[in-house]
């Protein structure tokens, strides 16, 4: 008579947990959680209460389309060669495997709805492979009061709609064209953006995020009541440009009283090739009238009023997206799954608001290559570390939690060491890349047969050291004769990136230690 019930147990024991998997935008870590005092995030509070919110997580390459491709494969930009927004994953790495590819062949069911993957990277925009259950897709009736689908998927003021449909359209052959190697958040790029920010009183459904998050709540519903194992995968677009949500989460904050950045310049004695000129930013049509300072010297020079603007809209939109988390983290804990459910939730790479005359990302300074990350999972301790972690931990550190097993392939590891003990520690260093390039001039001068330059970051515990090298990536010995600049940054006594201390005697020993460092990363990942 016991038999059964213990049968029962034992299966539910070993039932494979679910994992709800919260991709968000162009979010720095400017969150409760991570120490900010103005920002308003409740929901995303709450989730870092009950897991682990890793406070010095770093990216592989703080631009969307690289990164989301590292992240979901667990491998380095160099090894998925997807260093910009224009080249496919498959193109280079047909057999590659995904997070939730992978999972598929452990017993779950994979559904995604949202941002995942950066559309230009991904197969159909979404890579089909990666989900068992096909790919969600709002549809116009899905948005509140009858509004339809926003303008260019970002706009539902009035006034707005109708510039983009009488504008907007181009004729066959007066599409723009774009130069060699440039992509759409480039300036005179050809991409066609309308204004940077948008404030109006509608529900939270009237735009892309309000719409998912509720097609993503009714699905997992959904999933929960067919008992099967799933991976539900949640895209949130913002806070990335322009910087649109409900005039409720404006309200939340006084322009006036807006943080601008404290340090606005370049470094002392930091190389140009480490700046870029907010390409990005300077699309939109309502910014041009507030730029002081020419492209070419890499700086804009916002005027003050329009900074506070941007400032605000980026924190509106952060708290918006603060809301959505909170409808998936309350639906969970109404089906009484929330302690039962595996929550992984991240930002794609963090994001310049002004500091060192920086917006948007692109670089491979702190503000862009530091992004939240916050894993949730049954039976594990909230609270926070500062150990130093990556990106492409995320991968393993699923499979170890959903008790499957780890690939041995994964460039990262697990952090179910951490989310144990907070102040264990499983790396020395996290490293990031960027690329650049230099002008043909440039390149003639220093004898280079290419003007291409990456730019490698490593980032111990108290430093950064950034390597700025000639035609080169990590799949091939490294040359020191191919160094082109260099970078040292020490956070311990200059936090803001101040100074770059690479070349001063008093740091040399330093330098020399990081710089070993360095190429042993290097010499890691030739044979990889």
């Amino acid at each position: 008579m016991m038999l059964a019930p213990f049968v029962a147990l034992m299966a539910q024991q070993q039932k494979k947990p679910n994992i709800l998997f919260i991709a968000v935008d162009d979010m720095k870590p400017i969150l409760g959680c991570y120490g900010d005092k103005l920002i308003k995030t409740p929901n995303i509070d709450r989730l870092a209460k009950m897991g682990t919110a890793f406070q010095s997580n770093y990216v592989q390459q703080a631009v969307c389309g690289p990164t989301r491709a590292s992240l979901m494969t667990g491998k380095r930009p160099d090894y998925t060669k997807i260093w910009d927004l224009k080249t496919q994953m498959r193109d280079m790495n047909p057999d590659i495997v995904t997070l939730p590819q992978y999972l598929i062949t452990q017993g779950y069911q994979t559904v995604g709805i949202g941002k995942i993957y950066h559309p230009s990277s991904a197969l159909d925009r979404v890579d089909p492979v990666s989900w068992s259950i096909p790919y969600m897709f709002a549809k116009a009736s899905d948005y509140a009061n009858g509004l339809g689908k926003p303008a260019n998927e970002q706009y539902q003021l009035a006034s707005t709609k109708e510039y983009f449909e009488t504008h907007t359209k181009v004729k066959k052959g007066e599409e723009p064209k774009k130069k060699k190697g440039q992509d759409d958040n480039d300036e005179g790029s050809g991409s066609r953006k309308g204004p940077s920010t948008e404030c109006i009183d509608v529900p939270d459904d009237a735009y892309d995020d309000g719409v998912n998050t509720l097609l993503a709540r009714d699905e997992m519903d959904k999933l929960l009541k067919e008992g099967k194992p799933f991976f539900l995968a949640v895209g949130l677009h913002k806070p990335h440009l322009p910087f649109v949500a409900p005039k409720k989460y404006w309200d939340m904050y006084d322009r006036d009283k807006m943080p601008l950045a404290e340090f606005q310049e370049h470094s002392k004695d930091g190389p140009l090739v480490a700046y870029t000129s907010a390409g990005e930013l300077r699309n939109y049509t309502d910014i041009p009238p507030f730029v002081t300072m020419e492209a070419e010297l890499n700086r804009i020079g916002l005027k003050p009023e329009k900074q506070k603007e941007l400032i605000q809209g980026y924190y509106a939109a952060v708290s918006y997206t603060d809301h959505n988390v909170g409808v998936l983290l309350d639906e969970l804990e109404k089906k009484g799954q929330l302690n039962n459910t595996i929550i992984v939730f991240w930002g794609d790479h963090g994001w310049h608001l002004g500091d060192h005359d920086l917006w948007c990302k692109h670089t491979n300074f702190e503000n862009a290559t530091r992004a939240p990350l916050i894993i949730a999972a049954p039976g594990f301790k909230g609270g926070p570390t500062k150990s130093l972690t990556e990106h492409i931990d995320i991968f393993p550190t699923v499979c170890d939690l959903a008790g499957v097993p780890v690939p041995t392939y994964l460039d990262g590891k697990s952090l179910v060491p951490l989310m144990k003990d907070k102040k264990a520690k499983i790396q020395e260093y996290s490293i990031s890349q960027y690329p650049r390039g230099v002008k043909k001039e440039e390149a003639e001068r220093l004898g280079y047969t290419s003007k291409k330059l990456m730019g490698y970051s490593l980032r111990t515990d108290k430093y950064r050291l950034t390597l700025w090298v000639n035609d080169f990536t990590t799949k091939s010995p490294y040359d020191p004769a191919k160094l082109y600049a260099k970078e040292m940054y020490d956070y311990v006594k200059d936090p803001l990136e101040k100074v770059n201390v690479a070349d001063q005697k008093e740091y040399a020993s330093i330098y020399k230690d990081l710089y070993s460092k360095m190429l042993e990363f290097f010499a890691s990942q030739v044979s990889k």
